[in-house]
């Protein structure tokens, strides 16, 4: 009896327990806070943060700008002399990856629980997009278990050839999910809803990393320009269309408008002016602005120690110009000049018909206009012997050029750069990595040692030494 009465002691306990948790969860919930992630917040602030991250001060100014020689540091000019902070490192790695990688995935989710595959086909298009990104930087990464990462809390590192191959995959499924006509998706402040430039957007990443792979697997990359590297009505063809994220007031501001609010490190390069000087460019007057004190634009020579680099004077330097540092100005993902540039190289090389010469003016051409240079100004600069297509030495003709219409976009100009080896750039002044040596990669976060060290040690065996000068899969000698 004893034994009755303590179980029915212990079952009303329960009960009592049970009821007074349901109550504070009740007392906890916020009747103001949703229940569950909704779509278009999440696309928002996806998009948001990570295209911050990919203009920021640690995937870009401090880092990628500087390698490839379109800024250079006039104060703290260690990273210029290539000795990147670890914060910067570990900061592009985990940004990129927790709020990107996790936030994207999660929205592919919720395509499939709502039954919109519109949000689903943009959740895997900005995931490729900085998966891609991330490749280019490191080299082998963590790709196909970061999508379970419950499961795989040390996700495995997957071989570049293995991610660019995947993404192509990955980018034509999101192209087949598109449809314009229904499911309507908000929160888009990349492209307001337009679902034939998501697919645009796309498939012009789908022709980026064909061409990025071309040097090592060249049929996979044909196959991708056969289906659809003469499909302008559904490629970045016109700066209307160029991936771009325009930013607003404070605190929704430009990333270089921040930095800039607080900071004065940076200038543009002489590596760049020069190389506009040299061709009477147009577009010299809009990378730079006039220092106060002088009445020309005047680079910093790139690893200058910072003693030597703060005697050239603040006010007799060039900082970047006003289209890249205003509070508004548009940071660019992909501009039309870059997909002409592609096209241009794949006729070149036999993975698409067409003029080779012909495809580079119009990449030259759409690459000024960007920036409104006036059509005279266009045919002035295009007809100039120094600018006029090269087919005996087209890497230098577009990898210049290119260098100079990704201007601004020092993760994919620092790509491009490693991929053509033009511009001939010469090593920072007073570099850190030795006689003749430039970063050729961001090396892996200590983080990644620490805390998934057997897959480290397994992509640092099949990638080589993690170091910046170690050459990447993609970058053929």
């Amino acid at each position: 009896m004893k034994l009755v009465k303590y179980i029915l002691g212990l079952a009303g306990a329960a009960v009592i327990l049970s009821s007074c948790t349901k109550q504070l969860e009740d007392i906890n919930k916020n009747p103001n806070e949703s229940e569950s992630v909704q779509p278009d917040y999440l696309l928002t602030n996806g998009i948001k943060t990570n295209v911050d991250t990919y203009w920021g001060t640690d995937a870009s100014m401090e880092t990628s700008l500087l390698y490839v020689q379109y800024w250079a540091k006039i104060q703290y000019t260690d990273p210029d002399r290539y000795i990147p902070a670890a914060t910067s490192i570990q900061t592009v790695w985990n940004n990129f990856y927790a709020q990107g990688v996790s936030d994207f995935t999660k929205l592919i989710e919720l395509g499939d629980t709502l039954h919109n595959p519109n949000y689903k086909a943009v959740g895997i298009i900005m995931r490729s997009w900085i998966f891609q990104v991330l490749t280019d930087l490191y080299g082998d990464v963590p790709y196909k278990q970061t999508s379970q990462i419950e499961q795989y809390l040390t996700p495995e590192y997957d071989a570049q050839r293995d991610i660019y191959l995947g993404l192509l995959a990955e980018l034509k499924t999101a192209v087949g999910l598109i449809s314009p006509s229904d499911n309507p998706i908000a929160g888009d402040i990349l492209y307001n809803g337009s679902m034939l430039r998501w697919k645009k957007f796309a498939n012009s990443l789908r022709l980026r990393i064909a061409l990025r792979i071309s040097d090592k697997e060249f049929a996979a990359a044909k196959a991708v320009f056969d289906e659809i590297g003469a499909d302008d009505n559904n490629l970045i063809t016109d700066n209307l269309d160029n991936a771009q994220l325009i930013y607003q007031a404070s605190p929704n501001q430009n990333p270089v408008a921040k930095n800039r609010e607080t900071r004065n490190d940076y200038r543009i390069s002489k590596s760049v002016v020069d190389k506009l000087n040299a061709l009477n460019d147009p577009r010299l007057s809009i990378y730079g602005a006039l220092p106060r004190d002088t009445n020309k634009i005047v680079g910093v020579t790139n690893g200058l120690r910072t003693d030597s680099a703060s005697r050239l004077g603040l006010n007799k330097t060039s900082d970047v110009g006003a289209v890249f540092t205003a509070t508004a100005a548009p940071a660019v993902l992909f501009n039309a000049a870059e997909l002409w540039f592609i096209k241009a190289e794949a006729a070149q090389v036999g993975l698409l018909s067409g003029d080779a010469a012909t495809l580079y003016t119009k990449a030259v051409t759409t690459s000024l206009k960007q920036y409104n240079v006036s059509d005279v100004n266009v045919a002035t600069y295009v007809a100039q012997p120094s600018v006029v297509y090269n087919p005996a030495n087209y890497k230098q003709s577009i990898g210049d050029q290119k260098w100079l219409a990704l201007f601004g976009e020092g993760l994919e100009g620092f790509a491009e750069w490693r991929r053509l080896d033009y511009p001939k750039l010469a090593p920072a002044y007073s570099g850190a990595l030795g006689a003749g040596k430039m970063p050729l990669r961001l090396t892996y976060p200590s983080s990644e040692q620490a805390l998934n060290g057997v897959n480290y040690k397994k992509a640092v065996a099949n990638q080589g030494p993690d170091q910046l000068v170690t050459r990447l899969w993609f970058d053929k000698e």
